[in-house]
């Protein structure tokens, strides 16, 4: 079995943003992403490496971990689909958007299309209530979508 450790690169990253907490546990959240920056999946041995590195259960570090949508613990497909399916892009037409997502993928939220190019996930607020609805591919925000922008997006990624 191979142990879960980061690279001398992540490491050193790691120290970095160490360096900028008083406590180490107050770095889970930044010390996540580079996990899963580094290992893509954040495993049960991946989770337990975090506490070690940053003092507090692995237990404590699951529960983060869950809570934020940024973190998983499933393989993603090639592009992560996250729709924002709060109030205000629910009005402007994420729900229809959704079903037209789970249609055309033929996945629903959660699963990963069979070639493994896209994972679906709706989720609660990507923060452009202005601009909505918003969906989150991988990094990268677009908004104001309809159906027609939508496929086009698709499009553009396969």
């Amino acid at each position: 079995m191979n142990k879960v450790e980061f690279s001398k690169k992540t490491l050193d990253k790691f120290k970095s943003v160490i360096a900028k907490y008083p406590e180490k546990g107050a770095a889970l959240l930044p010390t996540l992403w580079l996990a899963q920056q580094e290992f893509s999946v954040l495993t049960p041995e991946v989770e337990e490496y975090v506490a070690g590195l940053v003092g507090v259960s692995p237990v404590r570090v699951q529960e983060v971990r869950s809570f934020y949508t940024m973190y998983t613990a499933r393989p993603l497909g090639k592009y992560h689909l996250q729709l924002c399916t709060n109030i205000t892009c629910s009005l402007l037409g994420a729900e229809e958007l959704l079903e037209h997502l789970k249609k055309r993928l033929k996945v629903n939220c959660g699963e990963t299309t069979s070639d493994k190019k896209f994972t679906l996930s709706a989720v609660e607020c990507l923060g452009h209530c202005g601009t909505g609805p918003v969906i989150q591919i991988n990094d990268d925000f677009h908004e104001s979508l309809t159906r027609e922008s939508l496929d086009k997006l698709l499009d553009s990624l396969k």
